[in-house]
């Protein structure tokens, strides 16, 4: 049998160059993530079942997930997302912890799901997470965090904007004002959930059998684009009582107080995941080619509870590494490849492979990262190696350098020719 020279459906091999653009993002995120105090973790790409079925959504467990039985009849997932594991670790060392607990990670999450433009089976994920902080504060600051993480990937202050909504007023509005039973305002928070994708008619004509009736009052709240719109919907008394309007109305007013003016009120965002209780919010690219959401996050104040312990209020967003990379695409960001190596060295018939991986250990000693031939095939063609894999200098080692252990490096871009001992190449460089 003939085997598949492709990666499986949905995932990605990474080549040197892809490597290169995939570490660039990571980088980004890292720098950002640092520079705000939060510190790496990590955990198995195995779960038991029972933990997404919890709380992440029947869709996502049912038609989303790798999930098989084990050998030891256990049923098991690979995992899809990082926030249950984060709640999980969270709620087995709750008492140990020193809070707010700032944490992030960056896994690789499976789903079995149609891969398109934007979502693949496998990614990578930036998780941030705080843990253990009741005010806004914690929302607002990771926003900022996401915006300085598309600064870092070389957006502008027009390249993106920040939806925010507030779950907790959906919830308020669809039982006190459409006075729906639980079951219907999951049904129709689902549908609110996929309403930018499928046609108006469609989500009209699902939204009234919801609904028992006529939707023009819930179109009017979501056609709202200010906050203040929603009081002529939804009445006064509701306006102005309502924790979710009072909290959306301050963190917006937070937000642009630190600089963030990209932010603005949507009250279609409504982020799949059941677990979230509160603000929640989405990064949008603004380009033609790529008008999409990029990631987002929100607050799950519940989620740690199901574990058996008092519950730790949360906030956080996941970025995954596929939109991040259409980001840089369509706006002609995508870094040049350059090799990890800064000098290859050629070698020449008589010398020695010994000698020149001596040489070779010399510059690595002085902070120089070397690659080398191994054998002394003809210099034009070692030179041509130099250049496919974009090593930017290279060195010829024969007799005479090995004996006075002094090197003249070439630079291939500019042809440059400089001469140091091999204890000062690296000031060449």
């Amino acid at each position: 049998m003939k085997l598949n020279k492709e990666p499986y459906k949905g995932t990605r091999d990474f080549y040197p160059e892809d490597q290169f653009v995939h570490n660039h993002v990571f980088h980004a995120m890292k720098q950002a993530t640092h520079a705000y105090g939060y510190e790496e973790y990590n955990s198995t790409m195995l779960e038991e079942t029972a933990l997404y079925a919890a709380k992440t959504g029947e869709e996502i467990v049912k038609e989303q997930t790798y999930s098989f039985v084990d050998r030891g009849n256990r049923e098991v997932t690979i995992r899809p997302e990082m926030t249950p594991t984060f709640a999980r670790m969270i709620a087995k060392k709750n008492r140990e912890l020193a809070l707010p607990a700032r944490w992030y990670s960056y896994p690789n999450l499976f789903r079995y799901e149609r891969p398109q433009r934007g979502r693949l089976r496998e990614h990578w994920q930036l998780n941030v997470d705080i843990a253990g902080e009741k005010s806004l504060g914690a929302e607002a600051e990771l926003i900022s965090l996401g915006a300085q993480i598309m600064k870092n990937l070389g957006a502008g202050e027009g390249d993106f904007i920040v939806s925010i909504n507030s779950r907790r007023l959906l919830n308020s509005y669809f039982k006190d004002i459409l006075k729906l039973k639980e079951e219907d305002i999951h049904r129709l928070s689902k549908l609110v959930d996929k309403k930018n994708k499928i046609p108006k008619e469609v989500f009209i004509e699902q939204a009234e059998a919801i609904l028992g009736g006529d939707c023009g009052q819930l179109l009017a709240f979501f056609d709202a684009t200010h906050i203040q719109e929603l009081e002529a919907v939804v009445g006064i008394q509701f306006f102005q009582e309502n924790v979710g309007i009072a909290e959306l109305s301050n963190l917006l007013q937070m937000l642009v107080g630190i600089g963030i003016t990209q932010a603005r009120f949507d009250p279609t965002i409504m982020r799949g995941f059941d677990y979230y209780t509160g603000i929640v919010f989405e990064f949008y690219d603004t380009h033609a080619e790529n008008n999409r959401a990029l990631f987002g996050g929100g607050r799950y104040d519940d989620l740690v509870g199901i574990f058996g312990v008092e519950p730790i209020t949360c906030v956080g967003f996941g970025m995954g590494d596929v939109t991040a990379r259409d980001f840089l695409e369509v706006r002609g960001l995508i870094p040049q490849y350059s090799s990890s190596a800064d000098v290859h060295l050629c070698l020449m018939d008589g010398v020695a492979l010994e000698d020149m991986m001596q040489i070779a250990q010399v510059l690595r000693g002085h902070g120089v990262t070397v690659s080398m031939s191994m054998q002394p095939r003809k210099i034009a063609k070692q030179i041509q190696e130099a250049e496919k894999k974009s090593i930017p200098n290279i060195s010829v080692v024969g007799i005479d350098e090995v004996e006075s252990q002094v090197l003249t490096v070439k630079n291939l871009l500019s042809g440059n020719e400089t001469k140091a001992p091999l204890d000062k190449v690296h000031t060449l460089l």
